[in-house]
């Protein structure tokens, strides 16, 4: 059974509060300067970097510094190193997709890092780096992130123009918590295209238990389809008010599953807390190449945001101190929680689950839900096995590896 543990960092848990800008029209205009060089020395270096395919960091520093500060004047030595970088994790990031350079956004998002801003908390501004000298921009937000800014260690961050107004997206670093022993055993959540969560507690997500106006998976479905075909009307219809229409709607169904998918987490770690549990998900990764869809279901399982709702419940489920595992999903539709029985004619219907050996009913995605809670509480059991050393048995195993030899076999 593959059984991955939640990675987060060891002397806290990195986080992302939002801040808005406010700075007058000459600091605005050399912010707008500062972002437009930055991205076109990012081309410039992705160019450099595609002709002589030169993709890591280090090789393309070499490559690309001195004669991306002679095509830039205005470009500082810090701005021109974090260039590098960006250009290095962008192809890291796709590589193998890539077919020609990359090119930046003239106004795409620049990272600061701690030589390219410094902070003023009591006068509540920050100062950043412009090619004209750096300009000290007051910010503003909701009183929690402020708060966070005010009292956490700060990270890097990212300069973002959006629709005229101008935000930071810094890292904070909040304390972490001790993981607490799931006493009640874990809280299983199966995924799904048709259902996007059901829990081994019945509950189908989005539903009754989450608010907004958002009522079910039904609705979910009809909105996304119904978007879809006003996107290809427009797109088809090709004229600027169609372009501007579409400008505007741009990103709205990220937004909308980017919200589900904070629900969905926030509602299961909330659970998994009131009720001493640990949480157990299914490892989905790399299941978009192993699944066969037809072709009018490849846009359904191609838009399908698995990852998001992992990562958003594995770092909440961090926070909260709450145990977070991904178990091996093969087999969880098919098999009978209760007596074992693993068979394709346990599932006589999509979502119906019909155990041939036993009798136990049920909906597909509840006993798929069961299976990885019961994975759960087997994988943790392997996880924190005792030993007589004392160590926790993935670091007995990591510790118990010989030492690669330097002549290799």
């Amino acid at each position: 059974m593959a059984i991955r543990r939640s990675a987060t960092k060891r002397h806290g848990l990195p986080s992302v509060v939002q801040l808005r800008l406010a700075p007058t029209p000459a600091q605005a205009d050399a912010l707008t300067a500062a972002v437009q060089v930055c991205n076109e020395a990012a081309s410039f270096i992705s160019r450099l970097a595609w002709e002589q395919r030169t993709l890591t960091v280090v090789e393309l520093h070499r490559l690309a510094y001195y004669p991306v500060r002679v095509q830039f004047a205005g470009l500082g030595a810090q701005a021109a190193v974090r260039a590098i970088a960006r250009v290095a994790g962008a192809y890291a990031n796709r590589r193998a997709t890539k077919t020609r350079a990359h090119v930046f956004r003239p106004h795409g998002a620049v990272p600061h890092d701690a030589r390219l801003m410094s902070w003023n908390r009591d006068a509540r501004t920050v100062s950043l780096w412009t090619p004209t000298g750096r300009v000290p921009v007051p910010y503003t937000g909701r009183p929690e992130d402020l708060k966070a800014v005010d009292t956490l260690p700060l990270g890097e961050a990212d300069l973002i123009y959006r629709r005229g107004a101008w935000l930071l997206q810094v890292t904070v670093t909040l304390p972490k918590p001790e993981v607490r022993e799931p006493v009640n055993g874990f809280l299983g959540v199966d995924q799904g295209v048709a259902n996007l969560a059901v829990t081994n507690d019945g509950a189908v997500l989005p539903g009754p238990a989450l608010p907004g106006p958002i009522h079910g998976n039904g609705h979910v479905r009809s909105l996304r389809e119904r978007r879809h075909r006003q996107r290809r009307r427009l797109q088809k219809k090709g004229t600027s008010s169609a372009r501007r229409v579409l400008r505007r709607l741009s990103g709205r169904e990220h937004r909308m599953m980017t919200d589900l998918n904070h629900q969905i987490s926030k509602h299961v770690v909330r659970e998994a807390e009131r009720t001493g549990r640990g949480i157990a998900l299914e490892d989905l990764q790399g299941i978009r190449g192993r699944v066969r869809a037809h072709r009018f279901q490849r846009r359904t399982l191609h838009g399908w945001a698995f990852a998001q709702l992992i990562e958003f419940s594995r770092y909440k489920a961090a926070r909260a101190g709450v145990a977070f595992l991904l178990v091996d999903p093969a087999f969880t539709s098919q098999a009978c929680p209760d007596c074992g029985c693993v068979s394709r004619a346990n599932r006589p219907a999509r979502g119906r689950f019909l155990c041939t050996g036993c009798g136990l009913a049920g909906h597909a995605d509840h006993i798929a839900a069961c299976n990885v809670a019961v994975r759960g509480v087997a994988g943790w059991a392997v996880v924190n096995q005792p030993h007589a050393t004392g160590l926790p048995s993935a670091r007995r195993d990591r510790e118990s590896k010989p030492p690669a030899s330097a002549g290799g076999s």
